[in-house]
């Protein structure tokens, strides 16, 4: 249960309503962005919270104990605030959220009702819907390493060693066209098809340059490739955008070996019996199960 400041109980116990929401948007580039549903604009803490965003609250649930609560807010989409390119180029994937209640008639009674991290934004034609996700929710991710199969490190770290500058790893092509979340690409003809997948493709010019996303297919059309990517680019992506394209790798021991050469630097633990081995049971014959090595 949130505990209000005193002088926040007082204005409550005058019978009259002039309370309004107000949110505090931090993005990973650092810039601070203020939205309210009060109908002017409010400053307080150097931030000015805009009235004119469309910003209101949807729904809520909370738990109790360390489990994670969860905020839905919606917002229009205006050129003025947040728009639809910026949200599809990922700029405010992770941005971190200050929910105040605040007093408008005077804003120094004010009360910080929750802290998170934007989670699921869902856009449409004119608005979007994000999830705000709670502290606690970071208790639910994995840190540290994980006893895998799959590699754990990321193409091209410190820990993985693939340098992907070198030009035997990413490709230049030129957009062609885009359908939907498909990017034909001319340029990259060299590349077997599948080399990109669980790739990247970056934006280098154009309207679009900036603009990233991870790449789920790569397939050969005539003479053209073709990128299926994470999420689709946006609108001012156009034909004769200049892009780049990183090699993917699906963190298979295989891929590492075979594609990359670099089975040496392999994060993941390729030879890790199991569930079928945890429950089987030596057979005469059975060459598998020996006592000799199962690695040689």
């Amino acid at each position: 249960m949130k505990r209000l400041p005193a002088r926040l109980r007082a204005a409550l116990d005058t019978g009259v309503t002039t309370f309004c929401n107000c949110w505090k948007l931090t993005r990973a580039d650092g810039r601070v962005m203020g939205f309210t549903d009060h109908d002017a604009d409010l400053v307080f803490d150097g931030v000015t919270f805009r009235a004119a965003s469309g910003f209101i609250p949807a729904d809520a649930e909370s738990a109790a104990g360390l489990g994670p609560g969860r905020t839905e807010i919606a917002a229009a989409l205006s050129d003025a605030a947040i728009t639809e390119a910026d949200i599809a180029a990922g700029i405010y994937d992770g941005a971190e959220i200050e929910w105040w209640l605040v007093d408008w008639q005077a804003p120094e009674n004010r009360v910080l009702m929750s802290t998170g991290q934007l989670g699921r934004v869902r856009r449409g034609s004119l608005h979007f819907e994000a999830e705000v996700r709670t502290l606690a929710a970071r208790l639910g991710e994995v840190r540290g390493r994980v006893f895998t199969h799959a590699c754990d490190a990321e193409l091209g770290d410190a820990r993985c060693g693939v340098n992907l500058n070198d030009a035997a790893w990413r490709g230049t092509g030129t957009v062609l066209a885009v359908h939907g979340a498909d990017v034909h690409l001319s340029g990259l003809s060299a590349f077997a098809e599948g080399f990109f997948t669980h790739g990247r493709l970056e934006v280098a010019g154009g309207a679009a340059a900036g603009f990233a996303a991870p790449v789920l297919a790569h397939r050969l059309e005539s003479d053209r490739a073709v990128l299926t990517l994470g999420h689709a680019p946006p609108a001012t992506l156009a034909a004769d955008d200049p892009v780049t394209v990183i090699a993917g790798c699906d963190k298979s021991f295989a891929t590492c070996r075979d594609k990359f050469g670099n089975e040496i630097n392999f994060r993941g633990f390729p030879h890790m019996p199991g569930n079928d081995f945890a429950v089987s049971y030596p057979n005469h014959g059975d060459e598998d199960l020996d006592g000799g090595s199962m690695n040689q």
